[in-house]
Parts: structure tokens; sequence; C-alpha cells
């Protein structure tokens, strides 16, 4: 909490987190627009106003988007800048560098904080700008370089790349066919899986953001590795994808000619994102793991759909599988659930940042399949960067994503 001049706070701000914070969020600023309306409803002045200094008593952590023009940087724009504990301080972009905020999206004209103008994403201006923490919505090998001095700078740092999220760098260079740029802070790096990660997330200083097929696939994953349930040798996933999971780019092959009215694999045999899939699985299983991954792109916009296919140990069943994934999220804010014989379907998801979850046992064959559904740009890239975002600084977890 932060107070005001004339006003002390209920609780201790915690350390590090006292920058200016008396800008209205868009909660406030409702709020007055509403307060006059509530007098003449019979709701007396005195209660208004201290409804209206509780409200000021929020704490708002500066905070920067670098690369926020792209799909998952205006995905994060979109999300933070109803963030009732965020004051975005800035945002970066080379080729929209002057603009503001409401010209380059117009969808976010009148939201408080759509004025703000685009800058070029030099480290010191974005430090100059008092931000406490900066979402790098980059491409790899270029965010390392800018996570590089922001780091020094003591700006903590949630990437959204891959740079930070392979352990060895040799797997980096074999899946990015170029050396890390900045291996000495890979130990450093936490897998930003809230529900997976959750405790070591609260106290790192970068955060490494899954990419979105890595989240569809580990987390219905994870919790059967762990209790032994099925052969991690044996897995086989398919995903699909919508065009959004690309990037915003120049592309032939994205074009909607290309795209409309097709369904087509691609990276295969070797995705890029197999090497953090299967560097947690093994940590998962405590021995190395290889997976067969095939991923689709399908002609919408956004969400992907994985099923996933595994050999069960010879003791496992169906209330086994069941056990394990309500043990792991049977409190997780995020992870839906569906249950045993429900398929998971991508129109629950778009637009949120839940992942929904279904299981069967084909006892013919003896093996599971999971299905999952999630957006790629929100659960699997900014709504779950953002709620790493909520933990490092001890906000709850649900804060600026609860949509549906």
């Amino acid at each position: 909490m932060v107070g005001l001049a004339g006003f002390e706070p209920t609780t201790p701000c915690p350390p590090g987190k006292c920058a200016t914070r008396l800008r209205y969020s868009p909660l406030d600023v409702i709020f007055m627009k509403i307060s006059g309306r509530r007098e003449k409803h019979g709701i007396s002045e005195l209660a208004s106003k201290e409804f209206h200094a509780q409200s000021l008593f929020v704490q708002r952590i500066k905070t920067a988007i670098v690369g926020a023009s792209g799909y998952t940087g205006s995905e994060l724009l979109r999300l933070l800048l109803l963030h009732p504990h965020v004051e975005l301080c800035a945002v970066t972009s080379r080729q929209e560098a002057g603009r503001c905020i409401a010209d380059v999206f117009p969808r976010f004209h009148k939201t408080p904080g759509s004025e703000i103008c685009f800058i070029a994403p030099e480290p010191k201006s974005i430090a100059a700008s008092g931000a406490e923490v900066a979402f790098l919505a980059l491409p790899h090998g270029v965010a390392a370089e800018v996570a590089i001095p922001l780091l020094e700078l003591g700006i903590k740092v949630i990437d959204l790349s891959a740079d930070f999220r392979i352990h060895d760098p040799e797997v980096y260079e074999e899946f990015y066919q170029h050396p890390h740029p900045a291996p000495e802070l890979l130990a450093k790096a936490v897998y930003g899986l809230p529900e997976i990660h959750g405790e070591a997330i609260k106290q790192a200083q970068i955060i490494a953001s899954p990419g979105c097929y890595p989240t569809s696939i580990l987390l219905p994953l994870l919790p059967l590795v762990r209790a032994k349930l099925i052969d991690p040798q044996s897995i086989v996933v398919n995903s699909l994808s919508g065009v959004s999971g690309a990037g915003k780019n120049l592309d032939v092959t994205k074009l909607f000619c290309e795209c409309n009215e097709s369904l087509r694999a691609y990276g295969v045999p070797k995705h890029r994102h197999l090497a953090e899939i299967e560097q947690e699985l093994a940590l998962a299983a405590d021995q190395p793991v290889r997976i067969t991954f095939v991923p689709h792109l399908v002609p919408v916009n956004s969400g992907i759909h994985t099923s996933t296919v595994a050999s069960l140990k010879d003791h496992a069943d169906i209330s086994d599988i069941s056990a394990a994934l309500e043990n792991a999220y049977g409190e997780a804010d995020f992870v839906r659930l569906l249950g045993p014989g429900v398929c998971a379907d991508t129109k629950n998801v778009t637009r949120t940042n839940y992942i929904d979850i279904g299981w069967h046992i084909d006892e013919r064959t003896k093996r599971v399949i999971l299905t999952s559904a999630e957006d790629n740009i929100v659960k699997g890239a900014g709504g779950q960067a953002i709620q790493s975002f909520n933990l490092i600084f001890g906000l709850d977890e649900k804060a600026g994503l609860q949509s549906v």
C-alpha cells in the first residue's frame, strides 16, 4: 500500500515498491465518473470519499513493455492497461516510436494510459521512466541483448522469447542456430510455468516465460510423469495452432489466401519448442526424455489444441490419472480440469488465461489420451507472463486476468 498526502497507509509498502503510484487506475477513473451519481441515489458523500480514498491505496508497479507492437505485445497492452496494479510507464517499438498507443491500436482509444507514446527500446530510456519490471516481447537473440543492461539497471525482466528457457547453451545453439548471447544468465532464469514453479518465480529477477506449445503440452503431462504413471519415452504430441502463433512478420505462408481453407504440419521433425519441452519433462522424469512432436497451422487467429498420447505403466488406470491431475491443479486458478471422457475445445478458452484439460484411457492399447486447449497469445504468452508478474510482486495471481 502507498499513502497519499494526509493519509496513512493501512499496510506498509514492500521495499522497492515505493515509486510514484499516485496515478489513477482505470477503476479509479470509472469510480470518479460515477461518484456524482452515487450521491443522487442516496449514497452519502462520506461513504463515497472513503471508498475513493481506499481505491487510491492500490499498489501500482511501474511497468514497461519492450516490443509492444507485435501480437504478443498488443495482448500485453490489452491486459496491462486495465491491470489494477500496473502503471504502464514505457512501451517500445522502433517502428512506432513517437506515436501514441491509441494511434497504433485504435481499439485502446480512451483507455486510461493509451496516450503514452512508443519509444525506442533503449535500456537507459526504459530505466529513466521509473520501470521496476519489463516484459520483453522480442525475437529470440534480441531479447537477451536487451535483458542484460535492464538487469544491470535493477529492472526485473519477464522474457517471452526463448532466450532464457533452455538451461544448456549448447542445446540452445542446436535449436536456434546461433550461440547464446548471455549464457552467464541462464542459471539465474526461472522457467515461468506458474502452476509448476510458482515459488521460484516469486524470488526471481528474470523469468523465462514458456512458449505456447510447451504450455499446452507440459501442463497436462508433468503431473503424470512425476507420478510415474506413463512411459516418458512413449509420448507423441500433435498440436494445432492459430496463425498468430507464428508472429507478426511478412511471410507468404501466413497470407490469408495461403492459410484460409488450409491445414498443414510444419516444423517437422524438430520444432524449436522441443528443446524446452524435453528439458522440463526430463527434470520431472529424472531421466533424459525424447518425444515426437508435430505442430500444425490452422486457419484461425488464435488458440491451440493439443492431443498427447502416451503408454500407461502397468499399474496405472483412469482413477490414477484423474487423481494426479486433481492433486496438481485442483487449486490452480487458471487450469480447468474437464474430467475423464471430455475433450478440450479452443472456443471455450480464446481471449482468456485458462487452459482446459481432458483425458481418456484407450483400453485396447493401454494408452492415455490427453487433450488441452488454450489461447496461444494469452495463456500461451502474455497472460501467463502476467501471472508471473503477479507472483513476483505478491499480488493476487488472478489480478488483471479475470476474463471469460
